[in-house]
């Protein structure tokens, strides 16, 4: 829960343009009333330390899903599109349906 709590906090640190520091996520955690242990406060002080929080958080909403790497990874792709259509296949041709009964027969 630590983590939690921590991360909240440094997330009100980035709204309010504030540094996020061990001192300042310390502050705040004890203002809201939260028991952190301290090694949390430094874990996350050091990982986004001269960090911008709001442009990390920006980076994942502006990234999307992640593109497929050329070469390799379109015949991988190929592959994967291949192993879809099977599978849908199969399934079409195990569907009780097909059977002679199904679940409202």
């Amino acid at each position: 829960m630590s983590d939690a709590i921590v991360s909240y906090a440094a997330l009100i640190l980035a709204d309010a343009g504030l540094d996020i520091t061990a001192d300042n996520l310390a502050t705040l955690t004890k203002a809201a009333g939260a028991s952190v242990d301290q090694v949390w406060i430094n874990v996350f002080a050091t990982a986004l330390e001269g960090k911008d929080l709001k442009e990390i958080l920006a980076g994942f909403a502006a990234a999307g899903p992640a593109p497929a790497a050329s070469g390799a990874g379109a015949a991988a792709s190929g592959a994967t599109e291949a192993a879809a259509e099977e599978a849908e296949e199969e399934a079409a041709e195990e569907s009780d349906d097909d059977m002679g009964f199904g679940l409202f027969d």
